[in-house]
Formats: C-alpha cells, structure tokens, sequence
C-alpha cells in the first residue's frame, strides 16, 4: 500500500500536538474500505490484510507523522482548558487527485496524553454509525468529514453496556482545525503561537483572506451555509461544542448526532444534551455563539483592541441575518422556490407549524409535495389543503418548481432506527445491514430502496443517542 503523504500539520511548533503512534491491537480485520475515496486520496491498495494493519494502527505507513492534536473548548458552554485528540492520532496529509489537501486520521487508536483518564479506544457501534452518517452527508451534499475505512480490533472495550467488540475508524477531513484549536492559545496567552496557527488556517482554508478578521468571517459564512444545509435535512448534530466546530465549514464528530423522523423544532436526541442546548432549532444560534468565542480568540492578534473588538463583533453581529438568508434558501427550495422573497419565509413557517402539530414525517412530507401523496402525511388534511392553496398560488408560473424540489429534498436519509438495527446486526458478525444502507444511501436523492425511506413503527423509535466515549 502506498500512500502519498504531504504533511504541513507536522510541521508546526511541538507545542501543536503530541507525536505518538497508534496502539496496537491483537486482530486487526478490515470490515469497510471506501475504495472512490481511497481514489481521491491517490492510496495505491493491497490486500484487505495490509490495508487492516495499517488502519488498526499495527504498522505506521511510509511517510506518516503520526501525532495527536492539541485543542481546547466549551463543552455545553463551560470552558474546558485542555482537551485535544483523545483516542485519536493523525497519521498525515495527502493533496488528492483534485488537488486538495486533506488530513488522515485514526479514531479510536488507543490512549494520547489527552485521554483524562479515558481507554482511548472506540467500539463497533459509533464507528460504524460515523461511516454511514458522515459518507450519507457528503452523499446529500453537506460539507463533512469522510470515512475511509473501519477495522474491527478483536479486542473488548468496556462502556457502561458492558463489554463490547472494539473498532477503528479512518477519517478524512479537509483540516482537523477547530474553533478549540484557537482558543487554547488565546487562553494561554500564547499569541505568537496564535498567529501561527492564524496564517496556518488562511494558507490551508481561505488563501483570499487578508487577514484574522478576513479569516474570521469566511468562517462565519462556511458555517452559515453548514448549519443551514443541516436543518433543510433535518440533522441535528447533538454536540455543537467548540472543539467540535470546524475552521474548513465541515461536519465533525459524528456522536449522538440524529436525523429527524417526526418533525418539532425542538428536537433533541442527544443522552447529555439535557438542557436542549443543541436542539434542532438552537442550532443557528449556537453557531453565532460558537463564532463569538473565535472572535474572542483572534482580537489577541491585534494591538489596537479596542478596533479589533468593534470589527469582530460587527462581523459576529451580522451572522444571524447571513443565516437568515441561508435558511430562506434552503427552505425555499423545498417548496420548489428557487428565487425566494422575503414573504416565503411564512409560507414556509407555517408548513412546519403544520408539520410539528400532526407530527409529521420531515423527510416524506417535503419528498411528497407536488404529488396527491402530501395530504396523506397530514392528520390535519383541511389546514394541510388550505396551505397547499396558498403554496399553489405562490409558485404559479415559476418554471422547474418540480425539478427544484427533486434536488432539495433526499428520499432517504439514514434513519436512528435502521441504524441501530444496522448496528445490532454488525455486531453479531452481520454486516449485510450495512451494506445495504451505504448502497442506497450512496444516492440519496433518487428512490432506490423504498422499504429506507420508511419512518419508524412505535416499537422501533429511538429516542435517544450517545457518544461511544
């Protein structure tokens, strides 16, 4: 196996990262390889054995610089001084055939000196739900990280559930760089390493930004138009902390993430999220907020403070309108709107209100508009009929309405009950279930397994997620 290693990440000050290797493990077994990434990434594969010990971590690929990565964070809104990779080791860079760059990363690869006292390591079940949900987000679209391959370790991990079959995944991302990257070194005061890390994110990110506030609201748009993309498939992501916002506007940390079945604003389906911090609807908010803390970080580049806090915060103050406008967008495609006023946002509004009272299945009911089926997602069918009227009237004479519509709402998404099914099955050695699942997924706007786009009965709802940790 070759794999063309570029590294930049490596090249920082130490004070960056930890350089460790993986832990080994006693039975590395390939279970998933993503071959057309494996293209992108130009990796020349072997056999499914090499390819098992060097993604179990056995042995260290030629050109790697393995190392774990140093960030900080507000976890549920508390500040967290020091968290970094803690079961994770990046191994290194490549430029892929399209030529750009992109970190490979092993999660679940055993303890670094940021574990705080955890094993390091990841069971079959989050890993193979990060394959499944992170390569169905590309597959819809949605900026994210990759899943390049998952290996079962033939080791058992213990969790609260008992003992469980241990797993690795590869994951690929355009940086591994976070809104906590920037802040443990604001927090610490080490400015120089600051800048650093600044000029580091604009040459690897946003090459066109002039400077920390170019840089900060280039940021600002890319997770605008993510979180955005987000709700118009009804994701949530369940842990929107800042060591879990990404610098490149990518999905990260595919945890107790979920998507929607019946639709409600505030939704919530994340085990710790108890508050609703990161409920459905509060996602636009909280990444105004996640903003405000590298806003925060990045006015320590400056000398004239005073300045650089009235320019951060004016940035900062104009997201909410940018996301706004993204969800107008996005929202207003769904209804066959390509060209949306200012007005469409109520038409839209109150199709969700409609949604949320008959709890309505959001993925089946904007797939079915245009079609007699839309009535039937309904319990309400007179007020679904006299909005339908008033939707009629809106998109009269628009030209494509039904091709629009076509690219705005999947058929399928990968639904928390198939799952967890998914899962089930993996781990008593059936993989089929998975298999299935990545197939049709793979074209998510095209109705290819219908018995996918199903929602789930009242026995097989999942009420909620958890992280694996």
């Amino acid at each position: 196996m070759r794999i063309p290693f570029d590294n930049s990440y490596a090249n920082l000050p130490e004070s960056f990262y930890s350089r460790l290797k993986p832990t080994s493990v006693s039975s590395p077994n390939l279970l998933a390889f993503n071959d057309k990434l494996a293209d992108l990434l130009d990796i020349e594969q072997n056999d499914p054995a090499e390819l098992a010990t060097a993604f179990g971590g056995n042995s260290i690929p030629q050109g790697a610089a393995p190392l774990a990565q140093l960030y900080a964070g507000h976890q549920f809104g508390s500040y967290n001084p020091q968290l970094g990779d803690g079961r994770a080791i990046l191994l290194g860079e490549v430029i892929g055939t399209d030529g750009i760059r992109r970190d490979i990363q092993l999660k679940g690869s055993g303890p670094t000196p940021y574990s705080r006292m955890g094993d390091g390591r990841a069971w079959l079940g989050p890993v193979l739900r990060e394959y499944v949900v992170s390569e169905a987000m590309h597959a819809l679209g949605i900026p994210s990280t990759r899943a390049l391959a998952a290996v079962s370790t033939g080791e058992q991990i213990w969790r609260e559930q008992g003992a469980l079959p241990g797993a690795i995944l590869t994951r690929v991302a355009q940086s591994h760089l976070r809104v906590g990257t920037f802040q443990v070194f604001a927090h610490r005061g080490e400015v120089e390493n600051l800048r650093i890390l600044t000029n580091y994110a604009i040459e690897r990110h946003y090459p066109d930004a002039t400077g920390p506030m170019d840089l900060l609201r280039a940021v600002c748009a890319a997770q605008a138009d993510l979180v955005t993309h987000w709700m118009s498939v009804g994701f949530i992501h369940g842990v929107m902390n800042t060591d879990n916002c990404t610098i490149s506007g990518e999905t990260i940390d595919y945890g107790p993430c979920a998507f929607m079945d019946a639709f409600h604003q505030n939704r919530v389906f994340s085990s710790i999220d108890s508050q609703g911090r990161y409920a459905f609807g509060a996602q636009p908010g909280i990444a105004v907020w996640n903003m405000a803390q590298l806003a925060t970080s990045l006015v320590q580049l400056f000398d004239d403070r005073d300045a650089a806090v009235e320019e951060a915060t004016e940035i900062v103050h104009a997201m909410p309108k940018l996301l706004e406008e993204n969800w107008l967008k996005r929202f207003a495609a769904k209804i066959g709107i390509s060209a949306p006023e200012k007005g469409d946002t109520e038409l839209i509004e109150e199709l969700l209100g409609l949604m949320q009272t008959d709890g309505a299945d959001f993925t089946n009911s904007f797939r079915a508009l245009g079609r007699k089926a839309a009535r039937d997602q309904f319990t309400n069918r007179d007020a679904f009929e006299h909005w339908h009227g008033k939707w009629q009237s809106r998109i009269k004479g628009l030209p494509d309405t039904q091709p629009v519509m076509q690219a705005a709402n999947p058929a399928l998404i990968p639904r928390n009950h198939r799952i967890e099914q998914m899962i089930e099955a993996a781990v008593a050695g059936d993989m089929a279930p998975f298999e299935r699942l990545m197939r049709a997924l793979a074209t998510p706007y095209v109705e290819t397994d219908a018995d996918l786009s199903h929602p789930p009965s009242a026995q097989e709802i999942v009420p909620a997620t958890f992280c694996g940790t």
